[in-house]
């Protein structure tokens, strides 16, 4: 009886085992590792879906958040901007803040991966002191995986670094308005107007010799202009006024007026000059958080906190016309005018907006420093939110390679 029963399951045990070495054959490459010389892809692949927004998140307090890369030690830092050297309150909390995106993950940087990856290509920061900040944090970063790096800077750079291990160079190029400008006395001037000391003549036709030369060195380039753009920096007393081929433009453009013809003109260099194949970025504004005033009317910025999303408005939004209100305005402009271009916004404005606790402050160094220059709630603290902002940067290079 018993062998009877197994002959007439043979068939069956043979038909099924069929089906599941098909199904097993079928399904098994969707259950696998990726094999291990291979980790950047699969780095990469986390973080390349369409739907991924890095700019849209939240600050979540992470008491085991990995410490930053570098401390006061770095060899690129600036002073000013050194906040463990200059003992900052707080330090230790401010680094336990994580940026988290809703759609995705952020990954931290690996630099030994990313210089692997970028090994003999440059990267190049071209903009005002916020693009500075935004350096030293890349710098004293990546200085992690390479003991042998050496302060760099050749080819007009205001300051860089090379790692000599990977054969990679990063700097910035100091172009505070991106094109040309220069000072004019009053004596220098055709025609006599009352109350002026003299004017800055800007050529908006024109890129600034920091960077007018360098676009075919760097394979990526991060551009950033604002914080010049504003009265304070330029008062009536001595204005900007806008050249064009050689001539004053006429009539006078105002301030935003003349920041959208120089952004046009610079965007058609860039597209010009700049290889196709280059990786672009155009960093948008990073928030002040000055708080009862202006810089240089007593504005502080001692908060030991991020602010809550419900008071972003209040601190930020034009129409409150508070004293923060200049990074949105020139966003919208900014925004408007690179729309259609080869380059991609590197919208860093919200998430720099919460961290009114990351700034210098009152420790800048040296003894004097805020009874001349006030407050410093512009710049950041290193380690601090830029480390995050490098995050970002490196986490779309590998997805535009990826891509590209």
């Amino acid at each position: 009886m018993p062998p009877k029963l197994s002959s007439s399951l043979l068939p069956s045990v043979i038909f099924l085992s069929l089906v599941f070495l098909f199904i097993y054959s079928t399904f098994l490459p969707f259950f696998t590792n990726n094999p291990p010389s291979a980790p950047t892809k699969k780095f990469l692949a986390s973080s390349s879906s369409s739907s991924c927004n890095l700019f849209d998140g939240n600050w979540v307090l992470d008491r085991t958040k990995p410490k930053p890369f570098y401390d006061d030690s770095c060899p690129f830092h600036r002073n000013a901007w050194n906040c463990l050297k200059n003992k900052r309150d707080n330090m230790e909390t401010i680094n336990s803040w994580k940026w988290v995106p809703k759609d995705c993950s952020l990954e931290r940087i690996d630099p030994w991966r990313f210089l692997g990856l970028m090994r003999n290509r440059n990267i190049g920061f071209v903009g005002d002191s916020l693009n500075e900040n935004f350096l030293v944090s890349f710098l004293c970063v990546l200085s992690a995986a390479d003991s042998g790096a050496k302060k760099w800077k050749k080819k007009g750079a205001w300051r860089g670094a090379y790692f000599p291990h990977y054969n990679v160079t990063v700097a910035y190029h100091r172009a505070v308005l991106l094109a040309k400008y220069k000072w004019m006395p009053k004596e220098s001037l055709v025609s006599d107007q009352g109350g002026l000391k003299g004017i800055y003549r800007v050529d908006v036709d024109v890129p600034a010799d920091e960077w007018i030369g360098i676009t075919d060195f760097y394979d990526v380039l991060v551009f950033n202009t604002g914080h010049w753009w504003g009265y304070d920096k330029f008062p009536e007393e001595t204005p900007l006024v806008f050249y064009r081929h050689g001539q004053p433009i006429s009539p006078p453009l105002g301030l935003l007026d003349g920041l959208q013809v120089v952004l046009e003109n610079m965007l058609q260099y860039i597209e010009k000059k700049v290889p196709k194949n280059t990786i672009k970025f155009w960093r948008l504004q990073s928030p002040r958080h000055f708080y009862g005033g202006e810089w240089n009317q007593n504005g502080s910025c001692l908060l030991d906190r991020p602010l809550e999303e419900d008071q972003l408005n209040l601190w930020f939004e034009p129409s409150n016309n508070g004293v923060n209100k200049d990074a949105r305005t020139l966003n919208y402009l900014i925004k408007e005018t690179l729309e259609g271009r080869d380059i991609q916004l590197l919208d860093l404005t919200h998430l720099s907006e919460f961290r009114a606790d990351a700034h210098p402050a009152i420790w800048l160094g040296k003894k004097d420093a805020v009874s001349v220059w006030g407050q410093d709630c512009l710049h950041w603290c290193l380690p601090g939110v830029p480390d995050t902002w490098v995050d970002i940067l490196v986490q779309l290079i590998y997805n535009s390679l990826e891509t590209g």
